[in-house]
């Protein structure tokens, strides 16, 4: 999906839940990590500070980031 490319609940009108958030996030690989970061932030940005949406969405964004630095290459534990 590029990112000019709508996520069906930001368009749906709908409350954005964790759950909304988990099912992006589940499975990602490094590979893809930034790019899935980068939707959460958009599903997330409208969301009050205390939004249990938006507070697990920064937590996922975290997570991504630092998931799209692994490289899951032997080794590269001890760069970091």
């Amino acid at each position: 999906m590029s990112e000019a490319e709508h996520i069906g609940v930001l368009d749906s009108g709908q409350k954005i839940t964790p759950e909304d958030i988990r099912e992006l996030t589940g499975a990602v690989t490094p590979h893809f990590a930034q790019q899935v970061r980068v939707r959460v932030g958009r599903l997330i940005s409208g969301l009050d500070a205390s939004d249990p949406a938006r507070v697990f969405g920064e937590r996922e964004m975290a997570r991504l980031e630092d998931l799209a630095h692994h490289s899951g290459q032997p080794g590269s534990e001890s760069a970091h």
